[in-house]
């Protein structure tokens, strides 16, 4: 069985497309759980419509990883399919393309999708989206981490599936984690021995077009990640090598289809994502004054002890 699983807040906007195409799946799923952080629009009437069930938490309670783990825990189905409310599946297939390595290979976790950039992306966050998304299918495990470092536990959980009695293996997803649940509990289940397939065929739209000082603060916080749980870097390897091949794509993209314009933001963006990143790394050392402006989760640093 499957459960489809959406954290949502103030979500009106996204709602009513999204779930009129997940009811249209070529795939038959048990439930659609809404979890919503107590939004002030519309979103439980229209999830209401749809006949998905509700689940509503305190919006100062909500976490990356441990909303998506009590939704988990209360569904139905032994896979679950997590969508964030901005993610709009492409096409009718997209469940069924999506949860099909399950069926194939009882040693697959959890798969994720390819996501597409909207019609309204900026070059650059299109670019983004086609070097993290491939056309290309494939599978890894944790054999391959020599060769791909980091890079093998990468997932998002924009349009992901996992394995229920997997999840519940490694405790589920990790409880206060700033960002990269996903990524987290990906890298758990390599380690016991699980795969992770990416699933080209299984497509969403699902992209942002982030100010230059938005991409500081969102490395600012994959740094705090890796700093707080090193043992990934220990592990995997570290992020550089995969931010010099991205650098190298993105400048190839912009040089070979003549955005020549372009070049100016693409080095003072860059710039800005190492100096966020290279901050996040070394928080500790900064005040938590500083600590909450350059951070896009600000409210997550006053649950924080250290």
């Amino acid at each position: 069985m499957i459960s489809v699983i959406i954290p949502t807040y103030n979500a009106e906007k996204y709602l009513p497309k999204l779930l009129e195409i997940l009811h249209h799946q070529t795939i038959k799923y048990e439930e659609i759980i809404i979890i919503d952080s107590s939004s002030k629009d519309n979103t439980i009437e229209i999830a209401k419509s749809f006949g998905a069930k509700v689940i509503t938490i305190p919006k100062q309670e909500f976490d990356h990883g441990g909303t998506r783990t009590i939704a988990g825990k209360i569904a139905k189905g032994d896979i679950l399919v997590y969508l964030t409310q901005d993610a709009l599946p492409c096409d009718k297939y997209a469940i069924e393309n999506l949860v099909n390595p399950f069926y194939k290979d009882e040693k697959i976790g959890v798969s994720f999708g390819r996501q597409l950039p909207y019609p309204d992306a900026t070059l650059l966050a299109k670019h983004l989206r086609n070097f993290n998304y491939p056309d290309k299918s494939y599978v890894r495990s944790i054999n391959e981490k020599e060769k791909y470092g980091l890079r093998t536990c990468f997932c998002s959980n924009s349009f992901a599936a996992y394995r229920k009695s997997a999840l519940e293996e490694i405790g589920w997803f990790k409880n206060g984690l700033i960002v990269s649940e996903d990524s987290y509990a990906v890298a758990k289940m390599l380690l016991k021995g699980y795969k992770v397939a990416y699933v080209s065929e299984a497509m969403v739209y699902h992209s942002h077009n982030y100010t230059i000082f938005q991409e500081l603060k969102r490395y600012f916080d994959i740094g705090v990640f890796h700093r707080r749980e090193r043992w990934l870097i220990d592990t995997f390897g570290k992020a550089t090598g995969e931010g010099k091949r991205y650098i190298l794509s993105e400048l190839k993209f912009l040089l070979s289809n003549h955005y020549y314009h372009l070049l100016p933001e693409f080095f003072v963006r860059n710039m800005f994502k190492f100096i966020g990143y290279k901050l996040g790394y070394n928080y500790y050392k900064l005040p938590k004054s500083i600590i909450k402006k350059l951070s896009m989760h600000s409210k997550w640093w006053d649950r924080v002890s250290e």
